[in-house]
């Protein structure tokens, strides 16, 4: 019976160093931000351990410097770069405690072990409408037209 209560005693302490583990790396992970810049400085993003945007900075002169679908896609771009900073931060602390061989961006991106030809989306559905040839049809109505003189 003594051996019996051993081994619930150590897989209850197994249990215990693996929630304390957990909520350390948790801890971690909350706490990882990224920042990145554009080129000249004007748009800076900031982006927390899933990738999500936490903060945008715009400079006053980027509102001059760019048109807006230029400033648009220096704040996707940057924001997009801040991104993969947060996520590689949060990579480096998750692969410590995941099994081996395991890809720490894979499991954070939420694609695991599929390949990119599993996850790409299938093909659009083409439309019934789009099979139709107007090659061979007219557009001008027969009528009597007039003769050439």
């Amino acid at each position: 019976m003594t051996e019996h209560r051993a081994q619930v005693a150590e897989l209850l302490a197994d249990y215990q160093r693996s929630r304390a583990q957990l909520a350390s790396v948790q801890r971690e992970l909350a706490a990882i931000t990224a920042s990145a810049e554009n080129a000249d400085r004007t748009v800076t993003a900031t982006a927390g351990p899933r990738g999500t945007l936490t903060g945008l900075v715009i400079a006053e002169d980027a509102y001059r410097r760019y048109t807006p679908a230029e400033l648009a896609a220096q704040i996707v771009r940057t924001a997009g770069a801040a991104a993969v900073k947060a996520l590689t931060g949060a990579g480096e602390v998750l692969a410590p405690v995941l099994p081996g061989g395991t890809d720490p961006q894979a499991l954070l991106l939420g694609t695991g072990d599929l390949s990119a030809d599993e996850i790409a989306p299938p093909p659009p559905k083409p439309d019934p409408d789009d099979d139709v040839s107007f090659e061979e049809q007219s557009w001008v109505e027969e009528q009597e037209w007039p003769k050439p003189r």
